[in-house]
C-alpha cells in the first residue's frame, strides 16, 4: 500500500487524538486477549458448532487498544492482501466497527474467512512491534479481524465495495476457492464482468468442502459469497471447464479473461502395502463427503465409514480437521501419526491445541510401513517403524530416519491419509500449450502470475502446490491487477 496515503490516515485528527489517550506504557501493559472457546467435551458432540466464540466489544476494544498505531506499521508486510491493518483496528479502538469492517474489505474479498483460518500467527502477528521489539505477544490481528466482520454480518448493514463504472470486457475465473473468490472481487471493483465457474454444486472451493464447520461455518462463507454477488461477480455451479465447456468455447462467447484457481483436488497416497484396503482413504475425500455431501447423517446416499479407532497419517490443518472431525463422528481413538516432531508440525498451533483439549493422541516420530485386513478387506491394523530426527533437509527441516528394530503394530478400522495433495490435471491437460512443472502445476511469472498463455493467470494451489487460504487470496489480487493492466495494455493496441 502507498507509504504516502498510510501516512495521511494515520495523521487524521481521530487516529492522533487516539494515540494521546492512553500512554505507550500503558498499552504496553495490557495483556493479550485469550479467545473465548466452546468447552472441549461439549464441542467433540457437534460437527457444525464453531469452537472459537468470538471477542465480545469489550474484549475487542481492551485488545484494539494493544494496537501502538505505529508510524511504519510492520505488521502489514507479513499481510499477503496488504489489508491497512492500524486503520481497522483503530477504528475498533474507537468503536466505529462498521468503519473498521469497511477498512478490511478495502483490500480483503473475504475478511470473515481470514480472521478464522489465516495463520496471523506466521504473517502478520510475526511482524507485529510487539513480537519485534517488545519480545511479547502480538496484539491479536486475526481476532480482530473476525470481530468486525462479524459484527458487520450480525448488524445487518453489509458495506458492499463500490465498483468502477462497467467496462464490458469479461473475464472468467475457473474454480471458487479463496484465490478465484479473491481475484473475482478485485476484477469486478475494476468494473469487469465476471463470471466464477465452479465444477461442484456449491460455491466456495476448499473453503466450503475442506474446513468442517467446527473452525469455518458454512454461514460465514455464505455471507461473504452474497457480498460478492452484490457487488456483480456471476457464479455458474456444476460446470467444468474444459469439459461442460472448452477454453475455445468460452471465448466464443467473448471472454478476453481467465484465472485458474481449480487447486490441488488429486489425493496423494504413500504407497505402502495395503493402502487399497476398505477404509483407508484420503482426507479430501473424507472432509469433502462428511463438509460437502452430509455423508456423517445416518440417512445419507453415500454414508461415509465411521470408525471406533482411527489414524490419520500427517501433521497439517488438514490432518487437524480430518481427526478432529473423526472424534465428532463418534470415535473413541483418534491418533495423529506424523513423521516427524511435534515442534515440525505445519499445522497451526491453535489446531493442535484444540485437538488435544478434544482427547486426540498424537504418535509423532512414527512412520506406517503397511496396513493388514480382516476376511472382508477391511483395514484392521497398521505396522509402523519409530523415527527419529537426523540432518536437515531441503526445506531446512530434520529430516526423519527410521530407528532400527522399532517396528510396532496399532489396531485401527479407519485410516485418513493426509500427507498433501495435488494439482487438479484437468485444466493444464485440456491446454497443450499451457507450461507445467513436473508436478503438474501451472508455471507463474511470480511477479504478475500471468502463465504461458498470455491471457491466462492463475494462482493458489494449482500454482504453488498447496497454499493457505491467505497466499491463496494474495495470488488472486496480484493476477487481477496484472490482468487489469494487460488487457489494458492489450485493447490499446488493438
Amino acid at each position: 500500500m502507498n507509504p504516502d496515503i498510510l501516512k495521511e490516515e494515520r495523521n487524521k485528527e481521530w487516529r492522533s487524538e487516539l494515540r494521546s489517550r492512553i500512554k505507550a506504557k500503558e498499552r504496553t501493559n495490557i495483556p493479550r486477549v485469550k479467545m473465548p472457546e466452546l468447552e472441549p467435551e461439549i464441542r467433540v458432540k457437534y460437527q457444525n458448532r464453531e469452537v472459537n466464540k468470538g471477542l465480545d466489544v469489550a474484549q475487542a476494544q481492551r485488545e484494539a487498544s494493544r494496537c501502538m498505531d505505529c508510524a511504519n506499521p510492520t505488521c502489514m508486510e507479513g499481510c499477503p492482501v496488504s489489508i491497512n491493518i492500524p486503520k481497522f483496528i483503530k477504528n475498533i479502538e474507537r468503536g466505529e466497527f462498521l468503519e473498521a469492517a469497511a477498512a478490511l474489505k478495502e483490500t480483503s474479498s473475504l475478511p470473515a474467512v481470514c480472521g478464522r483460518v489465516c495463520p496471523q500467527e506466521k504473517q502478520c502477528e510475526a511482524h507485529c512491534f510487539y513480537v519485534d521489539k517488545l519480545k511479547k505477544e502480538a496484539v491479536a490481528i486475526g481476532y480482530l479481524e473476525r470481530f468486525a466482520a462479524d459484527f458487520e454480518r450480525d448488524s445487518g448493514k453489509s458495506n458492499i465495495p463500490g465498483t468502477a463504472k462497467p467496462n464490458r470486457i469479461k473475464v472468467a475465473t475457473v474454480g471458487s476457492g479463496p484465490s478465484a473468490l479473491s481475484f473475482a472481487g478485485d476484477m469486478v471493483k475494476l468494473g469487469y464482468d465476471v463470471t466464477v465457474f465452479e465444477a461442484l454444486h456449491e460455491i466456495g472451493g476448499v473453503l466450503k468442502y475442506g474446513i468442517p464447520e467446527f473452525r469455518l461455518p458454512n454461514s460465514v462463507v455464505d455471507f461473504e459469497l452474497e457480498n460478492l454477488k452484490k457487488m456483480g461477480v456471476k457464479f455458474q455451479t456444476n460446470f467444468i471447464v474444459g469439459r461442460t465447456a472448452s477454453f475455445d468455447d468460452l471465448k466464443a462467447q467473448g471472454f478476453k479473461g481467465f484465472f485458474i484457481g481449480s487447486g490441488a483436488g488429486l489425493p496423494r497416497f504413500m504407497d505402502i502395502p495395503g493402502e487399497n484396503y476398505n477404509g483407508i482413504m484420503s482426507s479430501n475425500e473424507y472432509l469433502t463427503r462428511v463438509n460437502l455431501m452430509d455423508a456423517s447423517s445416518d440417512n445419507s446416499d453415500t454414508p461415509v465409514i465411521k470408525g471406533k479407532r482411527v489414524a490419520v497419517v500427517g501433521g497439517g490443518n488438514t490432518a487437524m480437521d480430518s481427526v478432529r472431525t473423526a472424534l465428532r463422528l463418534g470415535a473413541e481413538r483418534a491418533i495423529i501419526i506424523y513423521r516427524r516432531s511435534e515442534a515440525e508440525m505445519p499445522a497451526r498451533i491453535e489446531e493442535v491445541k484444540h485437538a488435544k483439549e478434544e482427547g486426540v493422541e498424537f504418535m509423532t516420530l512414527c512412520n506406517p510401513l503397511e496396513y493388514f485386513a480382516d476376511s472382508k478387506g477391511r483395514v484392521n491394523k497398521m505396522r509402523l517403524n519409530k523415527m527419529e530426527l537426523g540432518e536437515p533437509d531441503a526445506s531446512g527441516r530434520r529430516r526423519p530416519v527410521p530407528m532400527e528394530g522399532s517396528e510396532f503394530e496399532l489396531d485401527v478400522d479407519l485410516v485418513i491419509v493426509a500427507v498433501g495433495v495435488s494439482p487438479n490435471p484437468l485444466v493444464p491437460s485440456c491446454l497443450p500449450d499451457l507450461k507445467v512443472s513436473r508436478w503438474g502445476t501451472i508455471v507463474v511469472d511470480e511477479e504478475k502470475m500471468q502463465s504461458s498463455i498470455p491471457q491466462m493467470f492463475a494462482g493458489g494451489d494449482i500454482v504453488r502446490g498447496g497454499a493457505t487460504v491467505i497466499l491463496a487470496m494474495g495470488d488472486g489480487r496480484k493476477a487481477a491487477e496484472n490482468m487489469h493492466l494487460h488487457l489494458k495494455n492489450h485493447s490499446a493496441n488493438h
